[in-house]
This record gives structure tokens, sequence and C-alpha cells, in this order.
């Protein structure tokens, strides 16, 4: 759809130059200097809207965690200096969880080693 708009005001646009050219020839009309210029507006406001992104919405997902049985947490210590880290320096980032260390700000993803 881009492509299409971006084409569409590429020839507007150079219709428009055409026009606004037209009015300055010998035989030229002052009507076509207002076509010329409302004609390479529009290109130019086509290009405008066509390039706009789009807003972005974010979406916060919560993830509950219900554990079976009794289940005892284990301290985390960073990799980098062995500070205790807490659940507040831990984030999901793109579906990882990732631990940013308050101590040496270091920043790694948590990966979970087998028990066996």
């Amino acid at each position: 759809m881009k492509t299409v708009g971006y084409i569409v005001a590429a020839i507007l646009v150079f219709f428009g130059v055409i026009f606004i050219w037209g009015a300055f020839s010998a035989n030229g009309q002052p009507s076509y200097l207002i076509i010329g210029i409302l004609t390479a507006l529009i290109g130019l406001a086509i290009i405008y809207f066509v390039g706009r992104k789009p807003k972005v919405e974010t979406t916060n997902v919560t993830l509950k965690v219900d554990l079976p049985g009794n289940v005892n947490m284990d301290s985390l210590k960073c990799k980098s200096c062995g500070g205790v880290l807490t659940a507040e320096n831990i984030k999901v980032v793109n579906g990882a969880p990732m631990v940013t260390c308050p101590y040496c700000h270091t920043v790694y993803q948590i990966t979970e080693e087998p028990k066996w």
C-alpha cells in the first residue's frame, strides 16, 4: 500500500512541477500555476501521510505462576560479582527473563539448568 502511495505522490508532484513550468512559458496561463501548486501540494501531502509511522501500543503482560507443593526459592546471585539479587532486579524482555545487577550493572539472561 505504501508503494502505491509513493508512486501516486511522485506522479502528482511530477505533473505539478510540469504545470508550474508551463505557467511561466510564452503561452502559459495563470491557471496552470494554481493547478501545478495544488497538484504538487497534494502529492507532498500523500508522501507525508504514507510516510508516517503508526503509533505502537505497548501491552503489559502479568504472568502468575501457581507452583504445586512446597517450593523453596534459592537465593539468586550475580554471575559477575556475586551480589544478592531480588525480584526487582528481574524483568521479562521479549519473553526471556533478564537480570540487571544493582551492584555491577551487568545485564544477562537467566538460564535454568537441569536438576539432574
